[in-house]
């Protein structure tokens, strides 16, 4: 295909974005008025299998309990270059919400919001869907695309989900994390989704950075009740044990190297009964975060530690579950760079951002790109931080249609050009397999008891 080729596929696809703008918008702002979580997104899945339908397109739909995809194009399983295998490029956008009860857009029952922007990246996946497809695209490609809604990127909600996980429903609190151990992920090729960027009211895009990996934790301390005021001396107060470990926990923070990007951040869950009753159980929940996979095992093997130590202080017990969170982000160059070229010539040279090369948060959209080349790009349109009660789309064009586009483009550059297509399957080969992914995210699963009590 020439270069005159590609431009006009382009530009049709833009063309038939910019057709379904004001129903991509509508669809936006449908999902973010009945926000759901987790592993509980029936309705906001039944809204994108209903566009997806709508283009005449087979779906999927209970991927991981809830969640929904379509795949187009590569039928006849050649994709032109010297492998027997189809080409599989995979769109993505996430389901659900996050609870912030403060955001002025929060359901007033449940707390939750689409405070991240994941309603933009639907927004996103549906209206690549709608240029690929009614910009008869598909046909010029000669690949597979596979547009995919997944459950549970939000890692909270954990009661729910551990209920999921003894249940047998679910083994991993994400929704990526399942679709890998389901198989769905194992014939992409490439990966591509995008996030609202914290703060970016402005028409920039942040396509090329890395991310925390981390450990899901539960903690439990246990201690004696008796009468707070007659008789504290009879009860061991598993809330001062809580507090220490804490503490101890804190007094490491200096230990941590800065290039690890170490980040630990415990809540209370449950702190005691009666504020005239010793505290005899205590629960928290933590993450400990670092930039790669055995920064995480060194910090959470301190933190644990640490923990421990606070029973011991007080003569309590303390049980410590560990769950596996999320693996590192890290994008492909050969990705980065048609993404960033087609920025450019959408909005410009200045719209590309550097950024921070590393981001302390997480996604799993790590998970993903520890098997598959992908990226995930931060672009603009929004006020306010990510998760926070001020976080708005600004600038609705940016937020919903742009990156459509920039996926949609980039896409059409990547598959039509059949170096750039060897080089993902070159890094491709070079990453981990399914097995060998499960086995390092199931290394992090661990539980461990101490106790003190007599």
């Amino acid at each position: 295909m020439t270069d005159a080729d590609v431009a006009e596929l382009k530009a049709r696809v833009c063309d038939a974005i910019d057709a379904r703008a004001d129903d991509i918008i509508e669809f936006a702002k449908d999902v973010q008025s009945e926000p759901e979580l987790g592993y509980k997104e029936v309705e906001t899945t039944k809204k994108v299998v209903s566009l997806f339908e709508s283009l005449d397109l087979d779906v999927e739909t209970e991927l991981a309990i809830t969640g929904a995809r379509a795949r187009v194009g590569g039928e006849n399983g050649d994709d032109g270059d010297d492998s027997d295998d189809e080409f599989v490029a995979a769109v993505l956008g996430e389901l659900d919400a996050l609870v912030n009860p403060d955001h002025p857009l929060a359901d007033p029952e449940t707390g939750a919001v689409h405070a991240c922007g994941h309603n933009a990246q639907l927004a996103h996946l549906v209206g690549t869907a709608f240029g690929l497809v009614e910009g008869d695209a598909i046909d010029s490609l000669d690949a597979a695309v596979e547009f995919v809604a997944v459950p549970a990127e939000e890692y909270l909600d954990l009661d729910y989900r551990r209920s999921l996980v003894e249940s047998g429903d679910i083994e991993f609190f994400g929704g990526k994390q399942e679709l890998i151990r389901r198989g769905y992920v194992d014939d992409w090729n490439m990966a591509v989704m995008m996030h609202a960027g914290s703060d970016e009211p402005e028409r920039v895009v942040t396509s090329n950075f890395s991310t925390n990996g981390f450990v899901g934790k539960f903690v439990t301390y246990l201690g004696r009740e008796s009468h707070a005021g007659a008789a504290p001396e009879e009860g061991v107060n598993a809330l001062n044990a809580a507090m220490l470990g804490m503490n101890a926990v804190n007094a490491l923070r200096e230990t941590f190297a800065d290039e690890d990007y170490v980040r630990v951040h415990p809540i209370i869950t449950r702190g005691g009964d009666g504020v005239n009753v010793v505290p005899a159980e205590v629960t928290m929940e933590s993450y400990v975060r670092a930039k790669s996979i055995e920064a995480v095992g060194e910090a959470n093997e301190a933190v644990n530690r640490a923990l421990r130590s606070g029973a011991m202080a007080v003569g309590g017990d303390v049980e410590i579950e560990d769950f596996p969170g999320y693996m590192p982000l890290s994008t492909d160059q050969t990705i980065i760079d048609a993404y960033d070229d087609n920025v450019r010539d959408l909005l410009g040279e200045t719209a590309l951002s550097p950024g921070q090369p590393h981001l302390a948060g997480s996604t799993d959209m790590g998970d993903i790109t520890q098997l598959v080349p992908g990226i995930h790009p931060w672009t603009g349109g929004f006020e306010g931080a990510v998760h926070a009660r001020d976080f708005r789309v600004v600038d609705e064009e940016m937020a919903y249609i742009v990156p459509a586009k920039l996926t949609a483009c980039t896409l059409i550059d990547v598959l039509t050009d059949p170096e750039a297509r060897e080089q993902l399957r070159a890094a491709k080969a070079e990453k981990r397999t399914r097995e060998e992914y499960l086995d390092a995210v199931r290394d992090f699963r661990a539980s461990e008891t101490e106790s003190h009590l007599t």
